[in-house]
């Protein structure tokens, strides 16, 4: 084995991590992919006989190489070109690969879609501190601030994930609406009609913009009986959903491949869904603030 052929195997050994870590910075296992076979183009280039420390060479190296990505595509987004994180339900033949779908299950897909809101120097230095224990100094040199401002980053996205702003008081009520939400998501995607009428009020009514629903699908519902019965034809949706909090209340965000669809916002009293909301139009979407649900 020649001293290429030993640096090759070196690398693939730290393959399934750096795939780990670009995935939470861009989520896209195809970018992912790129980004990492980038990190072995370099590698190749550099070699390994001056480095002390491969794996945090190759961590860093990725996260340079997401940065730069991510940077591309908010300038992208920001021109009105084509956004390559627009989702669509799959369907049989355009299903999630099943790698993807455990990446996307060991983040969450809600994690995913509030990292997407973060800026490109915000989810690195979140991702790399708060997912890999990276040291300051070291998430400074990628996103070329001084250790204090990648800290400051990292504290920032963080306060972002997860909505500390909320009050105390407010937590009691998410955690009585979460335990809701929960169960009408489970009785959707468990078919289960009994489940669904135990949570939705006689009269509650469901709201969607036209984005937010297949063709010929009324925009307005009322009643439960007519809920769930369009629920349970539209199960499909639920299993690629999960909850989040959605501007400060306890919410569902639907994301094929971690990447935002559709959102819903509840109103529940005395522990029933009263009213809710389906938001599908892009505009709407991005109007929208999302958090990770306080546990």
């Amino acid at each position: 084995m020649d001293d290429r052929d030993q640096l090759a195997e070196r690398f693939e050994a730290h393959r399934g991590h750096l795939r780990g870590v670009a995935f939470r910075m861009l989520g896209s296992l195809s970018d992912a992919e790129d980004a990492v076979q980038e990190a072995w183009v370099r590698l190749d280039r550099t070699g390994a006989d001056q480095l002390e420390n491969l794996p945090g060479w190759l961590t860093t190296v990725v996260g340079r190489i997401c940065l730069d990505m991510l940077r591309s595509r908010k300038a992208r987004r920001e021109i009105g070109g084509h956004d390559d994180t627009v989702a669509a339900i799959p369907d049989e033949r355009t299903a999630e690969p099943e790698q993807e779908t455990l990446l996307v299950e060991s983040v969450g897909r809600a994690m995913l879609v509030v990292l997407d809101r973060l800026s490109p120097a915000e989810r690195v230095a979140f991702v790399l501190h708060d997912m890999f224990s990276v040291p300051f100094d070291e998430i400074a040199a990628i996103v070329n601030r001084t250790p204090v401002a990648a800290k400051k980053l990292a504290s920032r996205a963080r306060l972002r994930v997860t909505d500390a702003s909320a009050s105390s008081a407010g937590h009691v009520d998410l955690a009585w609406h979460r335990q809701v939400v929960e169960s009408f998501l489970a009785a959707a995607r468990g078919r289960d009609l009994a489940g669904l009428l135990a949570v939705l009020d006689p009269g509650v009514v469901r709201h969607a913009d036209a984005a937010g629903l297949p063709p010929g699908v009324p925009l307005e519902v009322t009643g439960a009986n007519a809920v769930v019965e369009e629920t349970l034809l539209l199960t499909r949706n639920a299993r690629f959903a999960d909850v989040v909090l959605v501007n400060g209340g306890m919410g569902l965000v639907v994301a094929p491949r971690g990447r935002l669809l559709l959102a819903l916002t509840f109103d529940i009293k005395d522990g029933r869904i009263i009213e809710y909301s389906v938001i599908g139009d892009p505009q709407r979407l991005a109007h929208l603030h999302f958090a990770l649900p306080p546990r």
